[in-house]
C-alpha cells in the first residue's frame, strides 16, 4: 500500500475510535507547534480543550508509523507538505467511514427498533428519513430526552412542532438499557442499550454478526485495525450515528443545529473524561468488554 492509502485507511479507524469530528489540519498545525516552539510551555498553561486535542494528536503520532519522524526532522517546507497531505488523507478516511456507516445504519436501525413479530406502524422506509424523528411514534419515543415523558400528549406535541428544542447535551432514551431512565441513579443502564450494542457490532464486526457474535470486537473493521477492546470514543461515535439514524435529518452535518450531532458527540466525550465520573466510566468499559 502507498503512504497515502495507509493514511486514508488509518483515518477511517481514527474517526470511529479516537475522534469522529476531528479537524486534522488544525490538529496537526497545533501539534507541530507544541512539539516545536511551545515544547517548553507547561501543560497547565493550556486550556482543557487544548490538552484534549494534544492527547488526540499524540494518539495520531503513535498510530501512524513514521509521521512523527517526518514532522520533527523535515525542513519547514517538507513539514508543511507532509502535514497538508496527512490532514487531507486522514480527513478523507474519517469522513468516508462516517458516510459509509451513516448509509448502512440508515436501514438496519429499523430492524433493531422493530419489536420481534411486529411491524412499525406506520411503516418507515429504509432509504428515506423524512418520517423519522419525532414524527414517528417509535423513533420519537427513542429520541425523547430522558426525564421527559413521551406518552404525555403535551410533551409529544411540543417535540413534534419544534416548540420544545432538544439540545445536543440532552441524553435520549435509546442510550439506556431497556430504554429505561432511573431518576435516582442517572448511570443505571446508561450507554448499555441493546440498540447501541447492535449498531456497534454492525460497524465494528460485521452486519451479519449482530445476531450471532457475542463479542463486540471480534472481526470485520475491528480486526482489520488490530482493535481488541471497545474504546470510549467508539461508544460516543456509535451513539451519535444511531441518534442521527433515528432523526429525520437527511444529511449528516457537523454544523446542523437541528441534530446538533457535534455537540451531542462532544458532550458524551466530556462525561467520559470527567474525573468525578471515573468509577462509572470504568464500570462501563468493563461492561462493554465483557
Amino acid at each position: 500500500r502507498s503512504a497515502t492509502d495507509l493514511l486514508v485507511h488509518y483515518g477511517r479507524h481514527f474517526g470511529r475510535t479516537v475522534h469522529a469530528l476531528c479537524n486534522f489540519q488544525a490538529l496537526l498545525t497545533n501539534g507541530i507547534l507544541r512539539m516545536g516552539e511551545l515544547a517548553e510551555t507547561p501543560d497547565e498553561n493550556f486550556t482543557a480543550e487544548e490538552r484534549r486535542k494534544h492527547r488526540i494528536f499524540q494518539e495520531l503520532l503513535k498510530s501512524v508509523a513514521g509521521l512523527e519522524e517526518r514532522l520533527m526532522q523535515g525542513g519547514d517546507d517538507e513539514v508543511d507538505l507532509v502535514a497538508d497531505l496527512a490532514s487531507d488523507m486522514l480527513t478523507k478516511g474519517a469522513s468516508g467511514a462516517r458516510g459509509d456507516d451513516t448509509k448502512s445504519l440508515k436501514g438496519s436501525v429499523l430492524d433493531w427498533i422493530t419489536l420481534k413479530g411486529q411491524s412499525l406502524v406506520p411503516p418507515l422506509t429504509r432509504n428515506v428519513k423524512i418520517d423519522r424523528g419525532f414524527h414517528h411514534e417509535r423513533t420519537g419515543a427513542l429520541l425523547c430526552p430522558a426525564g421527559l415523558d413521551w406518552s404525555n400528549l403535551e410533551t409529544k406535541t411540543k417535540l413534534q412542532s419544534g416548540e420544545m428544542i432538544v439540545t445536543g447535551d440532552q441524553w435520549p432514551l435509546f442510550l439506556y438499557a431497556d430504554y429505561h431512565y432511573d431518576l435516582d441513579d442517572l448511570w443505571n443502564g446508561l450507554f448499555r442499550s441493546a440498540l447501541l450494542v447492535s449498531a456497534y457490532k454492525h460497524v465494528f464486526t460485521s452486519p451479519s454478526s449482530v445476531d450471532r457474535e457475542p463479542k463486540a470486537t471480534h472481526s470485520g473493521n475491528a480486526r482489520i485495525h488490530g482493535m481488541t477492546r471497545v474504546t470510549l470514543p467508539s461508544i460516543a461515535y456509535i451513539a451519535t450515528q444511531v441518534r442521527f439514524a433515528l432523526t429525520s435529518s437527511p444529511v449528516f452535518s457537523c454544523t446542523d443545529t437541528v441534530t446538533d450531532s457535534e455537540w451531542f458527540y462532544n458532550s458524551i466525550l466530556d462525561i467520559f473524561e470527567d474525573p468525578d465520573k471515573q468509577q462509572e466510566v470504568d464500570d462501563l468499559v468493563v461492561w462493554w468488554n465483557r
